[in-house]
C-alpha cells in the first residue's frame, strides 16, 4: 500500500514571553501542556508543546519563546499565516465570552466555505482562528473551564500566504496527495482525504504582498505527518527527486523529521508518528518536567540556570 501524507502533524511559532506564552495557550485556549523541553539548536531556549491529552498528530502546536531577544515579526508572502483549530459547532458565543473576559483580540465572527469561524489574536500578535465544525470526533483535552461542548478539537487549517500558489499547489497535489477542493477568489482550500482531521491547507494567492519577516509572532515551520520511518524516507526520495533540497533523517525525541523550503518560501517538514510524548514521561505527567534531549542532560544544571521560571 501506498504511503501517504496524513495531514497536519505539528505546527511551529515564534513567541516572546514564555510565561505569557504558556499562560495563554494552557489557560485561556485551555490546550493541554504535553512537553516541557528545549529547542535542540539552541538549549537556553525553552520549546513548549500543546495539544490534546496524547500529544495526538494534528492537535500540536508548539512555540519557542524567545523572550526579549526576539524582535516583532510581521505576516506576508512565503510564509504560513493563520492557524485554525476545530470547535463545535455553536461554540463560538462560548469563545466571545471567554476572550471578552480574558481581554483577548478578535474579529466579529464570519464565514468561509460554509464554515462560521472566528478570528483572533495571541499576546504575541500570531494570527488564529477557531472553526466551527459539524462533526470532529476527536477527543479534546477538558478542564472545568471549558466544557467538552466547546473545546478545541485540534487543527482545522493551516493557512499559506504566496505572491504565486503554482509550484507550491504543485507540492501538495503531486507529492503530498492533496487536491484542491474550492476556491473562494484568491484563497484556494487544499485537502487529503488520507485522514479525517488536519487535513486542509489554504493558500492565499497575493501576487503583489512584501515578504513577511520571520519572527515574534509568525510561524516558522508547517509539518507533515507520515506514519513512520520508512514512509518518511519514501517522502525524501520524491522530494529530492522533484529538485528540492532536503534535510537528512533528524532525530527529535518525539518524532523523526525532515525539512525542506517548498518553492513558494514556506519552511515545510515531515514528522512521524514514532516513537510519541511518552518516551521520556508517563501519560499522567506529560508537560510537568523539563525534559532534555541525550545531548544536553550534561548540562541540565546550566539551561535549568538560564530558563525561566514556569509556573
Amino acid at each position: 500500500m501506498e504511503n501517504r501524507v496524513l495531514g497536519l502533524h505539528h505546527i511551529t511559532a515564534l513567541a516572546g514571553n514564555a510565561q505569557r506564552n504558556f499562560d495563554f495557550y494552557s489557560k485561556t485556549l485551555d490546550l493541554r501542556f504535553i512537553k516541557k523541553t528545549v529547542n535542540f539548536d539552541d538549549p537556553g531556549t525553552y520549546h513548549f508543546y500543546f495539544g490534546d491529552e496524547v500529544g495526538s498528530a494534528g492537535t500540536i502546536l508548539t512555540f519557542f519563546p524567545w523572550g526579549d531577544r526576539i524582535a516583532q515579526g510581521r505576516r506576508g508572502a512565503g510564509m504560513a499565516t493563520e492557524i485554525g483549530y476545530s470547535v463545535p459547532k455553536g461554540s463560538l458565543d462560548f469563545w466571545i465570552k471567554r476572550f471578552d473576559e480574558q481581554n483577548v483580540i478578535y474579529n466579529k465572527p464570519a464565514v468561509k466555505f460554509g464554515e462560521q469561524y472566528l478570528t483572533f489574536i495571541d499576546p504575541d500578535g500570531l494570527k488564529l482562528e477557531l472553526t466551527e465544525v459539524e462533526n470532529d470526533a476527536r477527543k479534546p483535552w477538558i478542564t472545568a473551564d471549558v466544557p467538552s461542548e466547546f473545546a478545541i478539537r485540534g487543527f482545522h487549517h493551516i493557512t499559506l500566504t504566496l505572491n504565486s500558489k503554482t509550484a507550491t499547489a504543485a507540492v501538495l497535489t503531486d507529492i503530498f496527495g492533496y487536491h484542491l477542493q474550492q476556491q473562494d477568489v484568491n484563497r484556494f482550500r487544499y485537502v487529503t482525504d488520507a485522514v479525517e482531521s488536519a487535513a486542509i491547507v489554504d493558500i492565499v494567492e497575493i501576487p503583489s504582498e512584501e515578504k513577511g519577516r520571520g519572527a515574534n509572532g509568525t510561524i516558522h515551520h508547517v509539518a507533515f505527518r507520515v506514519k513512520d520511518d520508512a514512509a518518511l524516507m519514501e517522502f525524501r526520495q520524491k522530494i529530492a527527486a522533484s529538485g528540492l533540497s532536503i534535510t537528512p533523517q533528524i532525530d527529535r525525541q518525539y518524532f523523526h523529521s525532515l525539512y525542506f523550503r517548498e518553492p513558494g518560501g514556506v519552511l515545510f517538514e515531515i514528522a512521524t508518528d514514532n516513537p510519541g510524548f511518552m518516551v521520556d514521561e508517563t501519560l499522567e505527567d506529560l508537560g510537568k518536567g523539563l525534559q532534555l534531549p541525550a545531548q544536553h542532560e550534561s548540562k541540565r544544571a546550566q539551561i535549568e540556570a538560564i530558563l525561566p521560571t514556569i509556573s
